[in-house]
């Protein structure tokens, strides 16, 4: 295996994605977002941001519903992204500190990208970030990794996505490195007639539900956590945060972004990685 290149997260990822994940329901799950943001976000949202969208399958069940604009530390994903939602605005940013100059009644974070954070530290900048970039009651959606107790590193495992045109097969181990998760990705992909091998070091985060909360609150949220995620009872228990912005906490997180809100200011770029 010391031959086998090793390449960016999401970056030659970005072409099979989709294919990888087929499985999810974004429709169904985008429907679960959608009835948060209506029963707990300001009234009449209408501006939504989603941070690590990756190839926008979310928002590309939203954006008819919401002006949306897209957030990610992959090029290459976020290509596939706005050829798919071509309505919404996609950015090129890192989650931590992103300044796009707007306010948005609702931010969504889902398929446990908040783990790429890596750190408590950057976790609670990340949440003020998104804070800065809120109405007063806007809500913030996270859909988080896995908790320190629900990892149990030393695995492996093998998936594989059948096709006649494009099987994909990947294989990933698991340990821990400074009291992180971190997943050694191996894809085998045929292109023009040879099979393809290349890894990808996945780096996440793992923070207890403690520290999620204490992290919302730090940022100025209400929060509450939704056990049982997007499926319901014994499908997942990674769940959900929702956090509701504050107003009386707004004016301590320091300078709003530039713009007002539903502002059609372009978003400023930023470097690519989380």
């Amino acid at each position: 295996m010391t031959d086998v290149p090793t390449r960016l997260p999401y970056t030659d990822l970005a072409s099979i994605y989709d294919r990888v994940y087929a499985w999810k329901d974004y429709r169904r799950e985008a429907r679960s977002v959608d009835r948060l943001i209506r029963r707990f976000g300001p009234k009449g949202a209408r501006t939504l941001l989603d941070v690590a969208c990756g190839t926008g399958s979310h928002l590309r069940f939203l954006a008819s519903r919401y002006t949306s604009t897209g957030l990610d530390a992959s090029a290459p994903m976020l290509r596939v992204a706005r050829g798919r939602v071509p309505s919404a605005k996609f950015v090129l940013g890192r989650m931590p500190r992103f300044d796009l100059g707007v306010r948005f009644d609702a931010i969504t974070c889902l398929f446990s990208a908040i783990g790429y954070v890596r750190t408590p530290r950057a976790l609670r900048a990340t949440l003020r970030t998104f804070a800065r970039h809120l109405v007063p009651e806007g809500v913030v959606i996270i859909e988080p990794w896995l908790t320190p107790a629900m990892w149990h590193p030393g695995s492996v495992h093998l998936s594989t996505v059948s096709s006649e045109t494009v099987p994909i097969a990947r294989m990933n181990d698991s340990r821990t490195v400074r009291g992180r998760s971190v997943l050694e990705m191996h894809y085998l992909v045929p292109i023009r007639g040879a099979i393809r091998h290349w890894t990808e070091r996945h780096d996440l985060g793992l923070f207890s539900p403690a520290e999620m909360i204490r992290a919302f609150r730090d940022a100025g949220f209400e929060v509450r956590r939704i056990p049982s995620g997007f499926y319901g009872p014994g499908h997942t228990d990674r769940g959900l945060y929702m956090g509701r912005l504050r107003p009386e906490n707004r004016a301590r997180l320091g300078p709003r972004p530039r713009g007002r809100r539903g502002s059609s200011a372009r978003p400023r770029r930023g470097k690519g990685g989380h």
